[in-house]
């Protein structure tokens, strides 16, 4: 397709999946307690009934009626086609070539805040993971080719976490698998009882994808503030910037030198900042706190650490001017209500900065970190 010469990978592009899906795929031993998505007027409702809550919980977790403003309104038109379609895998690659996207590898939305309550049963959470990559690798059915999944994980059991993560690469043929960076279990990414889990995926040569929401059943920064608004503004980059922090300055990027981590979803424009304040701890306190930790945390960064830009982060290339052009990637975040869809990669090959950026942005970086080559015929039309 190559828009404008440019071949486009979207890192995160997410699907709506049907209020049915678990209630559909889930193990019969866990049927009764599967999640079910709620439908209404509005078309992206991303609220989730459980059979043992009374209330309903909406895609934050939190619960209440969501306002309608002029950003709703503009969704209702946006998306009612695709709506009414079902979501399904048709709309998804018309998405695709709207947009001018030659590949993408493929989020949840309910899903992402679906495995956020707190001690949930190991089982269920393991049956929701399976049941939800299931479906995901029939969605991808249409063109496997241009459309690979990203596996759910359960991380409540880090051996179920381990063994879905082998089904999904080996089985399915996913190209990654994702969590949220927001903790769900108390325990920090850093903590020893993952070992397991980076140990898996250093042997599978997958990576894993950390994508946070604007907010969560579990703690969350930001979750004190009443203002959906002001959620959004900090719950998906503090939580991303968090999580960075673990797997660079807790050590996991060193133990681990073949893993491989995005961090997507919550602007980029954050790390120079966030690089330069690890590098001084660094400086100031490693013979304290971490004195296994040897390699310098901007060159861990560059090493294995992926970021995604958003299609109109004009503070981007002070990013690119601190940290390199080489590990940011792209994405149209259709169809969420923040996407500029459907003219998300328009505005981004708007940004001021190179086209070398712009070719890096939009496919290498992002290949390299899935391991995916150029679509055969994308490449026999250049």
């Amino acid at each position: 397709m190559a828009k404008n010469g440019f071949l486009v990978f979207d890192s995160d592009m997410h699907i709506m999946e049907p209020p049915d899906l678990w209630e559909r795929y889930i193990d019969e031993r866990y049927k009764s307690a599967a999640p079910v998505g709620v439908t209404s007027e509005n078309v992206r409702d991303l609220r989730i009934q459980w059979p043992d809550l009374a209330e309903v919980r909406d895609g934050t977790g939190a619960t209440g009626i969501n306002r309608k403003g002029r950003n709703y309104e503009k969704n209702q038109v946006l998306y009612r086609g695709h709506a009414s379609r079902g979501w399904d895998s048709s709309c998804q690659m018309e998405a695709m070539e709207t947009e001018g996207i030659d590949a993408a590898v493929m989020f949840p939305s309910r899903g992402l805040s679906v495995l956020t309550r707190p001690d949930t049963d190991p089982g269920l959470a393991a049956a929701i993971a399976r049941a939800y990559n299931d479906w995901m690798y029939d969605f991808c059915a249409l063109d496997p080719n241009r459309m690979f999944g990203a596996g759910m994980i359960s991380v409540y059991d880090v051996n179920d976490a381990v063994a879905e993560a082998r089904r999904a690469v080996r089985e399915l043929g996913f190209k990654a698998v994702f969590v949220r960076s927001n903790v769900v279990n108390g325990k920090n990414w850093h903590d020893p009882c993952y070992e397991p889990l980076w140990d898996a995926l250093e042997e599978l040569d997958v990576p894993i994808g950390f994508h946070e929401a604007s907010g969560s059943m579990s703690k969350q920064a930001g979750e004190h503030f009443d203002n959906f608004m002001l959620r959004r503004v900090y719950a998906q980059p503090f939580e991303q910037m968090m999580g960075m922090g673990s797997f660079i300055g807790g050590g996991v990027l060193e133990r681990h030198p073949n893993l491989r981590a995005a961090f997507l979803e919550a602007n980029c424009a954050w790390l120079p900042w966030l690089l330069w304040r690890i590098e001084e701890m660094h400086e100031l306190e490693l013979d304290a706190y971490m004195p296994e930790l040897r390699e310098s945390p901007m060159d861990l960064f560059k090493r294995q650490c992926w970021v995604s830009i958003e299609p109109d982060e004009t503070p981007a290339k002070y990013a690119i001017d601190y940290a390199g052009n080489d590990q940011l990637v792209f994405s149209t975040d259709y169809p969420h209500g923040d996407s500029r869809y459907p003219n998300a990669v328009n505005a981004f090959l708007e940004l001021d900065i190179s086209d070398e950026d712009k070719r890096k942005i939009l496919w290498d970086n992002c290949a390299r970190f899935y391991k995916v080559e150029s679509p055969a015929a994308v490449l026999a039309g250049r």
